[in-house]
């Protein structure tokens, strides 16, 4: 197979690529712009393409397939070169759904809780030896890549996002996948730029219920009063397993989860965790794997990248990163952080990136959800605001939305930076949360100075 892909430098297409390179085809790709890590990941795979920018040449009759990325748009040339010589043309769940139609398919979905669930399921399975194929949407330990398509695995795994497929294609990624078992994990309304009111938004699970194979599995948290809505809509001809959070007690460096009687250790901590370690329990019941035989695979999980990662640790300090961003997520991670360290005083800072929230009027959604904090913190850049072109938010806004008169704004990262160095103490933990980058600051760095004797655990 000779396959080119448009818009290669993105996180799950440059993964794609040197998956399908692996598997043995011929990948070719483009982009306008590639930034790390996907340009060392390119280059190492001998992928990266020679120059940046869009050019037709790169399409030609030899090819089988071109495949779509989100950042490919109408009018690209290459992609008007493809459909001028009838080349098939995909977006990727498409494509990931070509390569997996005769395969047992798993789709994790739900507006919150997706990479961890999924993680937890891709680490027993490995550790049960299984052959299975992937997508999850961030690195996870032991796995070289995020995607991984083959012929001899029966199973495939799935991540399934509920935001648009493509450029071309408005519908959400998940209803590519067909599912034969699914989880949904929670709904929480986002993305609301392309999801204006959260009716349209629930919509989206009502089409993904409705798109499962006949026959199929949905596993869904019955502590979700928004899911439970949707199960009450159900297709006669599916089965459902509900699953809720069991009951846990707080360890240093995890938590004793009880377990048909038992305490057993895991090292993950926080309500929501030991949530999505039910719903990933359940799925692998549905695959064959014994109760006692996930719980021991557990044992050794060490968890998905900016999910809840501890990036550097003194003796009574710690610095979390989260990819947290959403109202929910921003909830439960505070509170986890918080009741995993009682004593310590909790600085936890969220950066405002996304177009949801950076909208004035979605503000209200955060109302208590930093509350868990003691030192509550907002971050936002008045330039991406321009950029998405959003009227300008004020403290007031912030502090008013958030419910929170406590909060600390910051629009400028060397004050923020200051401002984190100046708290570092004794018995503090910081937790910085962001779908971002805070505009480039070196987190890794500020985290290793605020944190006395800090050593710097990702290294």
């Amino acid at each position: 197979m000779n396959i080119h892909l448009i818009a290669v430098g993105g996180s799950i297409m440059h993964n794609l690529a040197i998956a399908l390179q692996n598997k043995g085809y011929k990948v070719t790709g483009s982009d306008d712009e590639i930034f790390e890590p996907a340009k060392s990941h390119l280059q190492e795979n001998n992928l990266l393409p020679q120059q940046t920018g869009w050019f037709e040449e790169n399409i030609h009759i030899g090819l089988d397939a071109v495949i779509i990325g989100m950042h490919a748009k109408q009018g690209n040339p290459e992609l008007e070169r493809a459909r001028a010589l009838q080349i098939p043309i995909y977006s990727f769940p498409e494509y990931v759904f070509e390569q997996i139609k005769n395969k047992r398919r798993v789709v994790i979905a739900g507006s919150h809780g997706k990479t961890t669930i999924t993680s937890m399921i891709l680490h027993v399975l490995r550790q049960q030896e299984r052959k299975f194929d992937y997508l999850v949407g961030a690195a996870i330990e032991g796995f070289d890549l995020m995607v991984h398509m083959s012929e001899q695995a029966p199973v495939a795994v799935l991540e399934g996002d509920e935001y648009l497929t493509s450029a071309l294609d408005p519908s959400p990624k998940f209803l590519h996948y067909h599912p034969h078992i699914s989880l949904i994990s929670g709904i929480a309304w986002d993305h609301i730029n392309v999801f204006p009111t959260y009716k349209e938004y629930f919509h989206q699970f009502e089409r993904f219920v409705h798109l499962h194979e006949p026959g199929s599995t949905i596993i869904y948290n019955q502590d979700d009063q928004e899911i439970l809505k949707l199960v009450q809509q159900s297709r006669p001809d599916l089965y459902y397993v509900p699953y809720q959070q069991p009951s846990f007690t707080p360890q240093q460096n995890g938590s004793l989860v009880r377990q048909n009687k038992h305490d057993i250790f895991v090292p993950v901590f926080g309500g929501h965790n030991i949530a999505n370690l039910e719903g990933a329990r359940q799925v692998c019941h549905q695959l064959g794997v014994e109760d006692d035989q996930f719980m021991d695979a557990m044992k050794t999980f060490t968890g998905a990248g900016k999910r809840l990662e501890l990036i550097s640790e003194g003796s009574d300090c710690a610095f979390y990163r989260d990819f947290a961003h959403a109202p929910s997520k921003v909830e439960a991670v505070v509170k986890a952080l918080k009741e995993q360290y009682p004593a310590r005083k909790l600085i936890a800072c969220l950066e405002l990136h996304t177009y949801s929230s950076l909208q004035k009027h979605f503000l209200a959604h955060y109302a208590g959800k930093m509350g868990y904090a003691d030192v509550p913190i907002v971050y936002f850049n008045s330039h991406e605001l321009a950029l998405k072109q959003l009227p300008m938010l004020t403290e007031e806004d912030i502090r008013e939305g958030f419910q929170n008169d406590a909060i600390h704004v910051f629009t400028d990262k060397d004050q923020l930076a200051a401002y984190i160095r100046e708290q570092h103490g004794k018995n503090t933990n910081f937790l910085f949360m962001s779908s971002g980058q805070f505009d480039g600051l070196d987190i890794q760095a500020l985290a290793n100075a605020v944190c006395i004797d800090g050593t710097n655990q990702s290294q």
